[in-house]
């Protein structure tokens, strides 16, 4: 039997069931004068299916000279994506990858036993005034796989499957749902999607995953009567069968989910692990700084500074 994260673990019956089990408020977090918005995790919810970390970022517009500036920093654990709306990331890291993310497109840092990456707006990009607008969402990796090696798989957004009828489009980011799959290959079942709706179109809620969750990026949908503005996520009881209908404004979605993961996780900082142990032993191998023999490397191109490991 897999791990149920519902930490209620009362289920009411005849009128009482809810279609939603739980609505996540996301919390600002200020990242260094950038503000970002948390969904997960959140109080009463660790993870929707193996999603453990959701942040949106933006939209906001950065000035010339402006952007942001992510020194390199580790991770172990899991996995990373960061899906733009607007705007352009230069990632590097450890693996020697060197990659701008762009709009629709999938970049899928598998972190394992560690990776170090940076994240910039620089170069002549940065002597432009610019958009930026995104979701960055890190995947649990399940025991098994926690020690694998580090791995980067760019996909471009031209290589999405992309759905479109009766108002809606959706491009398949992860995993698979409503019948097709995306490239990328993941480490556990899952499907994360960018749903645009327009104004009183309905989406189906994928019927054959265990865990699932949706994100209010713009506009509204109304779920069994009730209508949820942007910046909300919905975590949704599984195997009920649930269409979402978009407000008079239409809205764009991130659809989530998957298979519930094979235990909690602990979370510290950039590190995710099963056990404590896991995440003390990074801290130590961080807090050595042995770029050249150690644990971790600094990325290739990128190696004059990085985050140092915090103090609690």
């Amino acid at each position: 039997m897999s791990w149920n994260p519902i930490l209620d673990t009362h289920i009411p019956i005849g009128d009482a069931v809810d279609a939603i089990e739980t609505v996540i408020v996301p919390r600002a977090r200020d990242l260094g004068g950038f503000e970002v918005r948390r969904a997960l995790p959140a109080p009463r919810r660790q993870m929707v299916g193996p999603f453990i970390f959701f942040d949106q970022f933006g939209p906001v517009e950065f000035l010339t000279g402006q952007g942001i500036d992510v020194r390199p920093h580790p991770h172990i654990g899991l996995a990373t994506v960061t899906y733009l709306m607007q705007g352009r990331i230069h990632h590097r890291d450890s693996l020697g990858t060197d990659q701008w993310i762009e709009p629709g497109a999938v970049n899928w840092m598998v972190a394992g036993q560690g990776i170090t990456h940076s994240e910039r707006m620089d170069g002549t990009y940065r002597d432009t005034d610019k958009p930026l607008f995104g979701i960055q969402t890190w995947v649990a990796l399940p025991k098994d796989k926690e020690d694998r090696p580090a791995d980067f798989i760019h996909a471009a957004r031209t290589d999405l499957p992309e759905l479109e009828a009766e108002g809606k489009r959706v491009r398949l980011v992860l995993g698979d749902a409503w019948g097709v799959s995306a490239p990328v290959e993941t480490s556990s079942r899952m499907f994360y999607a960018d749903a645009m709706l327009e104004p009183g179109a309905r989406i189906p809620l994928p019927d054959d995953h265990e865990d699932r969750g949706v994100y209010v990026l713009t506009g509204s949908i109304d779920v069994a009567g009730e209508t949820y503005d942007a910046g909300r996520m919905m975590v949704f009881r599984p195997g009920d069968a649930l269409s979402l209908k978009a407000g008079p404004e239409g809205a764009r979605l991130m659809m989530l989910g998957g298979d519930t993961m094979d235990g909690p996780r602990h979370i510290w900082w950039n590190f995710v692990a099963s056990s404590q142990d896991r995440i003390d032993a990074a801290k130590e191998a961080w807090r050595a700084g042995d770029w050249a023999h150690g644990r971790f490397q600094l990325p290739p191109g990128d190696e004059d500074e990085y985050i140092p490991l915090p103090d609690h």
